[in-house]
């Protein structure tokens, strides 16, 4: 700007006196100064003077434009204090500003957000700062577009906030989550302030500190508004809406009321905001939105800003002057002033004028400047006041409005006592007799109204009479016209008969004499038709007379319950006036209820005192009874170790009922305990429910302890640990009963889990042969002796079936092989049957000789066990029998594997060697049939080592040899080839032996369903008990027989598998 020296002081004030360009002018470089002094790079607060001339400015031009026309030119990217300062400084105008500055700034969205993500890119401390809160702007700007009933400063009452809510719930929802981002963009600001300040452990007193708490206070003043009105939305949802729906509106309000609680406690510690703003407490706790009346207890948080101190303004020249001393001025003449001036350098006393006019002005304008200031602080103060009022005057309220409720419920009780008084004492004689009229009046005319139904009813038959007298009467008539017909066709044969015959004349009057006596029966039947029709109409006629009757009757009833309704509104009238009579004997009412009450007051005082007295009393009682409960448990748990209980013992069988007693016991507890916990007054359940549970607890572990004697070890190890943990279970549910804290959170569930753990043990070591009625056990060994041997002859059958097949389809060495193999199989089957023959004529003479008086069934039920070793004997050598047929098909039809017809003879003789023993443990040593079974069971063996044989060496001829030709080998391939082989070799024999492995677990499991496995480490003492499903389902492989089935020369090779040995080159 240029510098204008000399100029006269009337040629100055017409140019700029009264023009709205200098007025423009003037504005503009008072904003741009206010603007360049607001927003600097020095790390220090905005002072309160420039950021108020802006907002000013943005009220004089009803907008922003000004100041947006010389922010845009700071060089924000440059420094981040400026930045920093920039936004508070918008943060500002955008509270307090004209309401036009948010449509201004929502043009320049695009700027703030650059500046946010320029700086949030920077690792700088001012930078991350300026990128938060360029996010809180534009979430600020955003949300007053969207909703224009929130003015930018958020101050609006309850019912702007309830229109702007409006009726429909998912618009309320919206602005509640709305309001909750727009709360986090708040407080994520305050968080980060305050966490830089943590840590540089700062003092709120120095310029740099003030500087990042300085925003601060309008992130204050908006919370509190955001506060208020996020717990009005809250409470509306809660109205509206399940709980369960509202959890996650819940939860993130708790989380921004412990983070705004935190944030209002810091900032009121604070030296710093204690001289600018007033800042409100909340309550210790959130409100409670799950009930209604909490809303009553919110308190409107007011933030009041107190009186500032004027600050001292700095000089602001209009017109710039040279910085050249006044000396040489005076000495440089003026051609201007010399031209147009006074004569010889007198000046005017017009001259003199306007300066003091100038003066003047300027001092009046300084006065308006602070009588404009004092305008402001007095407005604010006054508005805060008003805040402070209002929000007093709603807790008046609401207390106000509290207290009316509870009058009107006391005025409520007064009434509905006095109503009942009155109705027991003066108008229950009125009430009754107008009851007994009008049940009177109902029952005749309930009466009236069946009889109505039962005319109805009887009109409804007569008319139906009618209609079937009417369809009568047309049949007659039918019948009559069909009798003309006739008629005319015997006239007509009369006719021809008189041309063909005068002979049969005489016939032909005889038949017309007949016809006429039925026409006038018919005649006759007409005429009674006609009378019951009259007689229908005169009954129809006289219903009709009836019912019109009953209508006059109604008529007259109707009348008389209008008059009794007219009775009723006359008794009514009489218990109105005996109302009034009864408002004058309220106040006597009132005194004598308050001294029932107080005589009630008493009365609850003593029966508190009784029921404390008698639930102590229970108490004790339940303690004593714990209290031997818990030395019964003590003294059977002290048994499990006591050496002289080793010779006690108990069945299986025995320990089942006493643990399904005890269970039973554990349910009465829990029903006892939840009796005593909601009637503590009566613990009687409880206590003999406590005295059952001892006693049978502790018999479950004595006679689990004498059962244990018993049992094998691993079980008579488990279930001595499952009977000490039962005791112990029991004790520490005993002592939770007798805490009064623990008492009701005492739950007997892990007793009842150790309970079951004992009964599956006592189940685990039942006799499993219990399971099959005894009356059928007999009857099955019949059975599977005849399955048995039915499955032979079936496998014989189908072997001869597959011996023609082979010699029909095969020829040459494939027919031999086949054919060698299949008659050693039919050889291994003859020798099978002969072999259950035998042992069947073996169990026949064991029963005869072993039996006595019994019957076969009870000796078969007797030896239980003997008896499902032969059915699964029995069982075993069928399948045998059937697998082997089926691989031996499946060989001769190259489908199958030669190993699976060994693998069939081995388990055909393990099967056979197992009937074998099964049968001569009951048989005599001198028996002529154990002699021949024996025989059987070598020859069997034969059979099967001929089956194996011829097995293998067809085996041989069928497969191919190659011929290994090693002549175009070098010495190095030779030796690659080498050790590829014996790397294969070393597979095979792992893979070898992990199956052998495998094949041995299979047998464990398989003999351990079968009931034969025994743990090792219990050597070979008595063999498990089978399972349930043992004797019904197929039997598992048996185990193979002890003796060699192979010859010498068989067992050389080992079935083809050969031993590998590493060579080390």
């Amino acid at each position: 700007m240029n510098t204008i020296k000399n100029v006269p002081a009337r040629v100055l004030s017409r140019r700029t006196g009264h023009s709205l360009e200098a007025e423009r002018e003037q504005f503009d470089k008072t904003q741009a100064m206010s603007i360049s002094k607001a927003i600097n790079t020095q790390e220090a607060p905005v002072k309160e003077k420039h950021a108020r001339r802006i907002i000013l400015g943005t009220h004089h031009e009803k907008g922003a434009f000004t100041f947006w026309s010389y922010a845009i030119g700071l060089p924000l990217p440059s420094s981040s204090i400026l930045s920093w300062k920039f936004c508070h400084v918008l943060h500002k105008v955008l509270r307090d500003g004209h309401p036009n500055v948010l449509q201004d700034c929502q043009r320049y969205r695009s700027n703030i957000r650059e500046t946010g993500d320029l700086w949030g890119h920077l690792h700088d401390r001012y930078g991350q700062l300026v990128n938060i809160y360029t996010k809180l702007l534009l979430t600020k700007i955003s949300f007053h577009l969207k909703h224009p009933e929130f003015p930018s400063g958020l101050e609006v009452t309850d019912e702007v906030l309830e229109k702007a809510a409006g009726t429909d719930v998912n618009n309320i929802f919206q602005l509640t989550v709305e309001m909750f981002d727009y709360m986090d963009c708040e407080l994520r600001l305050t968080e980060s302030v305050f966490r830089q300040l943590n840590t540089a452990m700062a003092v709120s007193q120095m310029s740099a500190v003030q500087c990042r708490l300085a925003p601060l206070i309008q992130v204050i003043q908006d919370c509190s508004h955001l506060y208020h009105y996020t717990v009005k939305l809250m409470f509306k949802l809660h109205s509206c809406l399940p709980a369960d729906t509202l959890q996650g509106h819940r939860d993130r309000f708790h989380e921004q009321f412990r983070s705004l609680k935190n944030f209002f406690k810091k900032a009121s510690d604070m030296l710093y905001f204690k001289r600018l703003i007033q800042i409100p407490r909340l309550p210790e706790s959130p409100p409670n939105f799950l009930r209604a009346s909490a809303l009553a207890e919110h308190v409107k948080p007011v933030v009041v800003i107190p009186e500032e101190a004027p600050e001292d303004e700095e000089p602001e020249n209009l017109i710039e002057i040279s910085t050249a001393p006044p000396v040489e001025q005076q000495n440089v003449p003026d051609i201007f002033e010399q031209t147009f001036g006074p004569p010889n350098g007198v000046r005017d006393d017009r001259d003199l004028q306007i300066e003091n006019l100038k003066k003047e002005v300027d001092l009046l304008r300084a006065e308006l400047e602070k009588i404009k200031l004092e305008a402001q602080r007095y407005i604010t103060q006054l508005k805060a006041q008003i805040n402070s009022l209002e929000a007093e005057l709603e807790e008046q309220r609401k207390q106000k409005q509290k207290a009316l409720v509870d009058n009107e419920q006391l005025r409520d009780e007064v009434e509905r006592l006095q109503r009942a008084q009155l109705e027991s004492s003066q108008t229950q004689g009125l009430y009754i007799e107008a009851e007994k009229k009008a049940s009177a009046t109902e029952i005749r005319y309930t009466k009236l109204k069946e009889k109505h139904s039962e005319l109805i009813n009887t009109h409804a038959e007569l008319l139906r009479k009618n209609a079937d007298t009417a369809k009568q009467l047309t049949v007659t008539q039918q019948s009559q016209e069909e009798v003309a017909r006739i008629k005319e066709q015997l006239a007509f044969q009369m006719e021809q008969v008189k041309r063909e015959a005068e002979m049969k004349l005489e016939d032909q009057t005889l038949q017309m004499e007949q016809l006429k006596r039925e026409l006038e029966a018919k005649k006759e039947e007409l005429t009674q038709i006609h009378n019951s029709l009259s007689h229908s109409k005169q009954a129809g006629s006289e219903l009709h007379s009836q019912v019109e009757a009953l209508h006059a009757e109604k008529d007259s009833l109707r009348k008389s319950v209008s008059e009794k309704e007219c009775e009723l509104l006359s008794v009514k009238g009489l218990i109105q006036e005996k109302e009034l009579l009864l408002n004058q004997e309220a106040e006597k009412s009132a005194k004598e209820i308050r001294e029932l009450q107080g005589k009630l007051v008493e009365k609850k005082n003593q029966e508190q005192s009784l029921q404390q007295k008698l639930l102590d009393d229970q108490f004790g009682i339940l303690q004593g009874t714990v209290k031997e409960a818990e030395n019964i448990i003590q003294d059977a748990v002290a048994k499990l170790d006591d050496p002289l209980h080793v010779r006690c013992t108990s069945s299986p069988d025995y320990l089942i009922s006493r643990v399904q007693a005890a269970l039973e016991s554990v349910n009465t507890l829990e029903n006892g305990h939840a009796k005593y916990i909601t009637n503590m007054t009566d613990a009687t359940e409880l206590v003999g429910a406590l005295a059952q549970f001892a006693h049978l607890t502790a018999d479950t572990i004595v006679n689990g302890s004498a059962t244990s004697h018993l049992a094998p070890t691993d079980h008579a190890d488990k279930l001595t640990e499952s009977c000490r943990d039962c005791g112990h279970r029991s004790l520490e549910y005993l002592n939770e009963l007798k805490d009064r804290q623990l008492l009701r959170q005492a739950n007997p569930e892990d007793v009842r889990r150790t309970l079951q753990g004992i009964l599956q043990l006592g189940q685990e070591l039942r006799p499993k042969s219990l399971d099959i009625k005894q009356e059928e056990l007999g009857d099955m060994v019949d059975k599977e002796m005849a399955s048995t041997s039915a499955a032979i002859e079936d496998a014989v059958r189908r072997i001869e079936d597959m011996m023609n097949q082979a010699r029909n389809k095969s020829s040459g060495v494939k027919l031999e092989v086949n054919e060698r193999i299949l008659n050693s199989c039919t050889d291994l089957m003859k020798a099978i049957r002969l072999l259950v023959m035998t042992s069947t004529n073996l169990q026949k003479e064991i029963v005869e000789g072993g039996r006595g008086a019994a019957t076969t069934q009870e000796f078969y039920a007797k030896n239980s066990r003997w008896t499902e070793g032969l059915i699964s004997a029995s069982k075993a050598v069928g399948w045998g029998a059937t697998q082997l047929v089926e691989s031996a098909d499946k060989v001769v039809l190259h489908t199958g594997k030669y190993e699976e017809l060994i693998v069939c003879s081995h388990e055909i003789a393990a099967s056979t060697a197992q009937l074998v023993a099964a049968s001569k443990v009951k048989a005599d040593k001198n028996s002529r049939n154990l002699g021949k079974l024996q025989e059987c069971s070598r020859s069997v063996n034969e059979m099967a080592a001929n089956v194996v044989a011829s097995t293998k060496s067809g085996q041989e001829q069928i497969e191919d040899k190659d011929t290994m030709d090693f002549s175009g080998m070098s010495l190095i391939k030779l030796k690659k080839e080498e050790m590829e082989t014996q790397v294969k070799v070393l597979e095979l024999e792992k893979r070898l032996e992990n199956e052998r492995i495998r094949l041995g677990e299979l047998r464990k499991k398989h003999y351990a369903l079968a009931g034969v496995y025994e743990d090792p480490a219990e050597g070979e003492g008595k063999p498990a008990m089978a399972p349930k499903q043992g004797i019904l389902k197929k039997p598992p492989l048996a185990q193979k027989p002890a003796y060699p089935l192979k010859q010498d020369c068989e067992l050389e090779q080992r079935e083809g598998i050969y031993q590998a040995h590493i060579v080390n080159f």
